[in-house]
Parts: structure tokens; sequence; C-alpha cells
């Protein structure tokens, strides 16, 4: 399979260059159940079979697993042939197994507890230990972890948060960036305001965004992604379907921003997915291409935590979407009027 390339290049320099469909580590960290190591190598070997080239991980995923098994991955393989990015804003310490974090959320990890730790020197000490779980000597993007109410619990507390990155942890990125030990940086986040206030304030490159601008939600196109464009930042999507439900469509016990799925949602999902069907295209195959429309996308990174689950991302990848579809969910008030689809 010959997935299709996007280049990023906001500096000049011939920048970095994602497969639309880019590779979210998350479920390789053991996320909601344990997978073994073989079976991460098999899902990571189709992932690079089927032709992806952006691999996405963190500390988090896993305290340390996910990283790891990518290093068994990318070991042997050319540095140049893949992007890479990894994150910044939690180190980890070591603890008893029964004090550990994330039990009920991550199985059979080492036992870790999260120091949120945004500051220059935290970033700097995070990217070391990246690197050396990761076995590589370089990444090509740094995101800042979670800078979003949903991790934080109120917005007094993201303010000081956000205030610890600029005047410490950004010094740093930037510095990396000049210094050319990695190629971009910016924030990975569960929402597009705190990205907002970075694109404001700071001096970001790419954004990950997880679940903000999908099918259900386009509210960041009000002034986010418009500023994106403007500045040139690159924007990866991660979650394109919503913690579940754009994948399954509205059936019982489905998910929508990790939790069960409301009736309003449910309704609404149903609604989109009989005009998929009336156009012959799956539901899962229009929520993976609708971000890409955006000219601010580079990549789209769904989760893949089995072989079935990556062969559907490829195929999704690879679909190809009437317009008509699009014109009809704006003429059904099923997705704004000024979403770009062209």
């Amino acid at each position: 399979m010959t997935l299709r390339m996007r280049n990023w290049d906001r500096h000049g320099n011939g920048g970095l260059t994602f497969t639309e469909l880019g590779f979210g580590t998350a479920p390789l960290g053991n996320l909601y159940r344990a997978i073994g190591d073989g079976d991460a190598a098999e899902i990571l070997d189709l992932a690079w079979e089927s032709g992806i080239r952006y691999f996405d991980t963190a500390p988090l995923y896993g305290y340390g697993l996910s990283e790891t098994r990518l290093n068994r991955f990318l070991r042997g393989k050319d540095r140049d042939s893949s992007v890479l990015s990894t994150k910044v804003g939690r180190l980890l310490s070591a603890t008893a197994p029964d004090d550990r974090d994330g039990l009920g959320k991550w199985f059979e990890v080492p036992a870790r507890r999260e120091i949120y730790d945004y500051g220059y020197d935290g970033v700097m000490r995070s990217l070391e230990f990246s690197l050396e779980r990761l076995g590589v000597d370089r990444v090509d993007i740094l995101f800042a972890h979670d800078l979003d109410i949903f991790n934080h619990g109120s917005q007094a507390v993201l303010d000081a948060k956000l205030n610890e990155f600029l005047d410490g942890g950004h010094k740093a990125l930037v510095e990396l960036r000049e210094q050319k030990v990695i190629g971009a940086f910016g924030m990975g986040v569960n929402e597009w305001q705190p990205a907002e206030w970075l694109v404001d304030n700071g001096d970001p490159d790419i954004i990950l965004l997880a679940g903000r601008y999908t099918l259900l939600e386009q509210e960041a196109l009000d002034s986010f992604l418009p500023k994106c464009v403007d500045r040139g930042v690159g924007i990866v999507i991660g979650g394109p379907y919503n913690s579940g439900i754009l994948a399954t469509g509205p059936k019982e016990g489905a998910y929508y921003n990790y939790d069960p799925a409301p009736p309003e949602i449910l309704e609404r999902v149903g609604q989109i997915e009989t005009l998929c069907r009336d156009h012959d295209v799956r539901l899962v195959d229009a929520a993976f291409q609708f971000p890409l429309l955006h000219p601010a996308i580079v990549s789209v990174v769904p989760g893949g935590q089995s072989a079935k689950e990556m062969s559907s991302n490829c195929n999704a990848a690879s679909a190809v979407i009437p317009p008509a579809l699009w014109v009809d969910l704006k003429d059904r008030g099923l997705m704004r009027t000024d979403t770009p689809t062209e």
C-alpha cells in the first residue's frame, strides 16, 4: 500500500514529511489491556509494511513501555526514513507496584509515578530519558504533553502550568530546535484553547490535537485553525474517532471522549452514518478523511491495538470520499458550512 504524504516546512529548510496516516503508540503501552511483546511487534511491523512513516509516542504511554517497544522496532532502520515524535512535561519516578500511577488504565507496566515538570531542566531531562528508552540519538518533534484542563482540573492550575512552560520548557525547546537536536516542537493536548494560547504567546511549530477537530466537533474553526494556517503551524490530529464512536457507529456501549456516548451524540452519529451509507462510504473512512480536508493538517493518528484495527486504519487512509457526502452533511446541519471540504 502506498500512503499519501504531506510536507510541513515552516522554516524553509525542507521541514518534515509525514504520512497522512500516522501511528499513535499509546495502545502499545498496554492502555486498557495488556498486549504481549510479540503482538506489539506484529502491529508495528504491519504499520511499516503498510507504508506508515510517522510514529508518535510519550513517556506516559505505559510509563516508558511504549518507547522501549519502539526501541526494538526502530533498531536497524535508517533514522531519516521516518518521523518520530515524543513528549515532555512528565518525569517518571520509580515506586512500589501498589503505589504506582495508572492502576486500572495501564496494565502490566513499570511501577512509576508521574511528576509534572514543564520547566527548562524538566524538559531537558525528559528528552534525555526518552532518547535512552527509544535507543535513538534524536527525535523529530517534542510535544509539551497534556497542558489542558482535562488533565490539570481547573483553569487556574492550567494557567500556572502554561506560565511555567513558557518561562522554562518553551525556552528549552527553542534552544533544542536552534541546535537542530529536534526539528520542531509544540503541544500534545485534548483542547484547542491552550494550543491557541501557545500560538499567540510562543513559537510552536506543530500541535497534536486530540479529538477536537472531527466529524463531530469543528469549534476549532472559529479562531485556532485559521491562526495556524496564517503562521505555518502544522496540526496532527489524534483521536479522529472521538474515542471510538466514529469507528464503531452508535452501537450500545459506544464511547465518546473516553466515556459512554450520551443519547444526543448517539443520535447525531446515527444521522451521519446514515448519510455515509447513502453514499456507499464507511463511517470510519469519512471520519479519518475529514480532518485531512483542512490545509493545516499534516497527519491523522488513530490508535491501533491489534492487526485488525491497523488494517482498518490503512483502508480508511486510502479511501476516496465522494464530495457529495460533505455537501449533504452541510445541508443537513451535520457539519459546519464553513468547514473546508475541497
